[in-house]
């Protein structure tokens, strides 16, 4: 009995080195996918946090842990208020990673534990401030249509996990509504859907005459080799035929890039090109991000740059809630992060619909609206300029639709034949098999 007794004794305490081992090796050369994980869990912590106002313990069981990695459960976040910062790692030692916020600019994930200065001029945030009782979209007014309010009170229409869904038609909101705790005054992560946005970014210097479709030799380190070939263009369609793989489920090129690059467009530059610029559709967010640092190094300034977005684009709107947020190095994630309400969302969907004339004065330039519905030279479902378009399996859309999409449910469906556009945002999972198509059918019906 001695015998086993020390022979288990033995064995523990082989264990437990074992195990001290491994959580040793975990803390101090933490496997990427942990790193990952514990960006992924800060960011999205500290921007709705922050930016949005929520609770930190529901935004991490609810947006993080529950739709995500088995991993993410074992996250534990620290959100300093004072500081305006959110650490998180697993079980609360292992493999941390911190995002910060600064106002103006939301929250940046900071890989390495550092961010460059960044200063963002505020000014006015809206050309319609002190106007909130006016007709939508001067001010916030809105009438409800009763059709449309019957649609939006099934919820096998609006989707598991909506948190907002706005309908516009004539130029008016007609309806509207909202999941349990979230309201007009939210502002929501688009995703994706920011690669619209970015890209009329880039419209407002195209038609300044301060960028060209056909401009090639983007980056420094592109030039003297087949990339340099690549025009703005290819870009903007995903077309670029450089490598960039886009698997969420896995540490892919674009996990890598969100969550353990501080520099996000140096990172999606050095890729290597894998066809000829113009020949092979490639949807890759890395691109999106290049597109950002190609037009704040076209602005030059990097103050006049951070500001930008509010005075060329945001500011016209009245889209006073709206943030776009930038990478440690101070580009704009022009892929992923920018947040608003679902009401400044489909501001910018009535730009669209306006073919990029706000009030009388065209903020994007002529022909630019009609890129987004046409389709790339590669691929009849993507279009010229950052959009998704209708296809013949969704049914009952309108042939003419075309998408603004994004991760996890986030859809703006523009509808240039009806005049009309459906917002929908939310936190729903691909799992879930949720499609907006009969959401957007029957708002067509509803509202010929």
């Amino acid at each position: 009995m001695r015998i086993v007794a020390r022979l288990l004794k033995i064995g523990l305490a082989i264990l437990l080195v074992c195990i001290i081992g491994l959580l040793a090796w975990l803390h101090f050369v933490p496997p990427a996918l942990l790193r990952v994980g514990s960006g992924y869990s800060a960011k999205i912590v500290c921007s709705n946090v922050f930016l949005a106002g929520r609770d930190e313990e529901d935004v991490l069981a609810v947006d993080v842990q529950a739709p995500g990695h088995p991993l993410l459960r074992l996250m534990w976040v620290t959100v300093d208020r004072e500081k305006k910062s959110v650490h998180a790692a697993l079980l609360g030692f292992i493999a941390g990673n911190d995002a910060v916020y600064r106002d103006g600019l939301g929250c940046t994930v900071t890989p390495d534990g550092s961010t460059a200065p960044m200063d963002v001029a505020m000014g006015p945030t809206s050309a319609l401030e002190g106007e909130e009782d006016l007709p939508w979209p001067e001010g916030e007014g809105m009438e409800s249509n009763q059709a449309v309010a019957r649609i939006l009170s099934d919820a096998a229409l609006t989707g598991p996990g909506m948190r907002a869904v706005v309908v516009i038609k004539n130029g008016r909101i007609v309806g509207e509504a909202y999941g349990t705790g979230f309201s007009s005054d939210t502002p929501l992560l688009g995703w994706s859907i920011t690669k619209s946005v970015n890209a009329a970014i880039i419209g407002t210097l195209i038609r300044d005459g301060r960028l060209s479709l056909e401009e090639r030799n983007l980056f420094p380190k592109w030039q003297g080799d087949e990339r340099g070939a690549i025009r703005l263009a290819d870009l903007l369609a995903m077309e670029s035929g450089l490598a960039f793989n886009e698997n969420y489920g896995t540490v892919a090129d674009v996990t890598r890039m969100l969550y353990l690059e501080s520099d996000m467009a140096g990172f999606a530059a050095d890729a290597i090109l894998e066809a000829p610029p113009g020949t092979r559709f490639n949807y890759s967010s890395g691109t999106s991000v290049m597109l950002s640092r190609i037009w704040i190094s076209r602005i030059g300034d990097e103050r006049a740059a951070l500001a930008y977005p509010r005075g060329a684009l945001f500011a016209p709107l009245g889209m006073t809630s709206a943030v776009m947020e930038p990478d440690a190095a101070g580009t704009f994630v022009g892929s992923s992060y920018m947040y608003a309400t679902a009401r400044d969302w489909a501001r910018f969907a009535l730009l669209l619909l306006r073919d990029g004339v706000w009030n009388g004065k065209r903020l994007l330039p002529e022909g630019f609206v009609a890129m987004m519905r046409q389709p790339n030279g590669t691929t009849d479902h993507y279009s010229r300029m950052q959009t998704w378009l209708a296809g013949s399996d969704d049914e009952g859309v309108p042939a003419d639709t075309f998408f603004l999409q994004g991760h996890d449910g986030q859809t703006i469906a523009i509808i240039p034949s009806l005049d009309m556009a459906v917002i929908r945002l939310g936190l729903t999972p691909r799992w879930n098999g949720y499609d907006p198509d009969r959401l957007i059918a029957e708002m067509a019906k509803a509202l010929p």
